[in-house]
C-alpha cells in the first residue's frame, strides 16, 4: 500500500509546478526541464486525485450498506459501487506505483548497438546482418536516427561485427531487452538436405554516454595510431589512420579504423569507450543493490540466450517471458517489434513491483 503522505506530496508538487510555469517568472533554461516534470505528473495526477479521496468514498458507501433505513434499491446501487471502487483502487494503485518506482537515469539516453556473429559461421554472419537490418527498419518506422560507427563485413553479405549509435526519444529504454544472445534456426541456402542449422549473433545495447556522465582522465589511456588494414572488406589506407585507445585501468580496449581521418577515428572510438565504461560502472552500482537477487529481464547478460527466430516455423521466442510470435517475417520488418517491446516492459515493471518492500 502507498503512504499517503507519497500521494499528497505528488499533487503538491503538481500544484507547484503550475504556479511555477504560469507565472512567467521562470528561468528559461530550467523551463522546459520543469515543462517535462509537470508532464509527467500531468498524466498521473488524475489518479493521484481518486486515490486520495477513495477512503472518504468508501466509508460513504459502507454507511449507506450498514444504515437500516436505506431501501434495498439504494443499498443495491451501494454495493455495486462499491465493487467497482474497489477494483478500480486495485488499478490505479498499480499505476501510481508504477510511476513511484525508481527511475532508471539511462533510459532516456541515446545508445549504441553492437552486433556480432557468434556460432555457426557464414550463417551466424548473414543473421547479423539480418538483425542489424531490422534494427535498421525499426529505427526508420519510429523515426530515430541510425549512425554508423564501424562494420566488418564477411562473404556473402554478411557481417563479423557492425556498431551504430541509435538517437531520439528515449532510446535506451526501447532497446535495452535486446542484449544477449539471438539465436536463429534456419536452413541455409547451401543445405542441400533440407537440414535446419543453428546459429546465433550476440547483441548488446548500451547507453551512449555523456562527457558530464564520466570523466575519463587523459593519463588512463594509451592510445596507439597504426595503417588500418583492410579485414571485412574495408579499403586499406595508406595513412597511419587506424587508432586503438587502450582504458589502462580496466583493460577496455576499442581499435577503430573505419575513418581515413585519425582525428574522426579517435573520436568514434571514445564514444564506443565511455558507453562500455559507462555500462561498467552502472552494472557494478546495480550488482552492489541486488547481491542476491536476479531478474530474468535486464540483466545485460551477453552470454544468455534471450531469443531464438525459427524460419521452418514461421515464429520468434523470447524465452526471457516465454512468448512466442507466429509473425516472423513481420518481426524482421520491424512490424512486430512493438509488440514484443512493450510484452518485456510490462514484465520487467511487475518484478519491479514485487521485488519492492
Amino acid at each position: 500500500m502507498i503512504p499517503l503522505k507519497t500521494i499528497e506530496e505528488l499533487i503538491e508538487k503538481h500544484s507547484v509546478l503550475e504556479k511555477e510555469l504560469s507565472s512567467g517568472e521562470i528561468d528559461k533554461k530550467l523551463f522546459a526541464e520543469k515543462s517535462k516534470e509537470y508532464s509527467d505528473i500531468n498524466d498521473i495526477i488524475d489518479v493521484a486525485k481518486k486515490h486520495i479521496s477513495f477512503d472518504k468514498d468508501k466509508k460513504e458507501l459502507e454507511k449507506i450498506l450498514s444504515d437500516q433505513n436505506s431501501d434495498d434499491e439504494l443499498k443495491k446501487m451501494a454495493e455495486i459501487e462499491l465493487t467497482d471502487l474497489n477494483l478500480q483502487y486495485e488499478i490505479d494503485e498499480k499505476k501510481l506505483k508504477l510511476f513511484l518506482l525508481p527511475k532508471d537515469e539511462a533510459d532516456k539516453k541515446n545508445a549504441i548497438i553492437e552486433i556480432r556473429a557468434g556460432t555457426g559461421g557464414l550463417e551466424a554472419s548473414l543473421f547479423a546482418s539480418d538483425l542489424f537490418k531490422m534494427y535498421e527498419k525499426v529505427s526508420h518506422k519510429k523515426k530515430w536516427a541510425l549512425e554508423l560507427i564501424s562494420i566488418s563485413r564477411s562473404d556473402a553479405g554478411g557481417l563479423k561485427e557492425v556498431i551504430a549509435s541509435i538517437k531520439g526519444r528515449n532510446i535506451y529504454s526501447s532497446l535495452k531487452y535486446e542484449s544477449g544472445v539471438h539465436r536463429v534456426q534456419r536452413v541455409p541456402d547451401t543445405e542441400t538436405q533440407g537440414r535446419v542449422h543453428t546459429s546465433a549473433a550476440t547483441v548488446a545495447v548500451l547507453p551512449e554516454a555523456e562527457e558530464v556522465d564520466l570523466k575519463i582522465n587523459d593519463s588512463d589511456l594509451r592510445i596507439d595510431v597504426f595503417r588500418a588494414g583492410g579485414p571485412g572488406g574495408q579499403s586499406v589506407n595508406t595513412t597511419d589512420s587506424a587508432v586503438r585507445i587502450t582504458h589502462i585501468p580496466t583493460g577496455l580496449s576499442v581499435s577503430q579504423q573505419d575513418e581515413k581521418s585519425q582525428h574522426k577515428n579517435k573520436a568514434k572510438g571514445m564514444k564506443i569507450l565511455r558507453a562500455r565504461l559507462y555500462e561498467l560502472e552502472r552494472s557494478r552500482i546495480d550488482k552492489e543493490r541486488s547481491q542476491d537477487r536476479k531478474t530474468k529481464i535486464g540483466t545485460g547478460d551477453r552470454s544468455e540466450r534471450i531469443r531464438t527466430y525459427n524460419f521452418p516455423q514461421g515464429r520468434v521466442t523470447d524465452h526471457r517471458i516465454n512468448l512466442t510470435l507466429h509473425k516472423l517475417d513481420e518481426f524482421l520488418e520491424g512490424e512486430a517489434f512493438d509488440e514484443m517491446i512493450e510484452s518485456l516492459t510490462l514484465q520487467a515493471q511487475e518484478e519491479r513491483l514485487s521485488n519492492l518492500k
